[in-house]
């Protein structure tokens, strides 16, 4: 969903398995916890659906 929108993984910061994902028109960054192919945990879909959202709507 988020590769769909636009955002890009950020190169390797630290250890660990998060993922940080940045967009240009959004102010911040998402990480999110686990390895590619786990499932997200339900806060951490809620923080995806709402970065998304703000992209398609232009906001920061």
């Amino acid at each position: 969903m988020l590769i769909q929108a636009g955002f890009e993984v950020e190169k390797k910061r630290g250890k660990g398995s998060h993922t940080i994902w940045k967009h240009s028109l959004y102010k911040g960054s998402i990480t999110l916890s686990g390895k590619d192919g786990k499932d997200a945990k339900p806060y951490q879909e809620k923080d995806v659906k709402q970065a998304i959202n703000k992209v398609k709507n232009h906001e920061t």
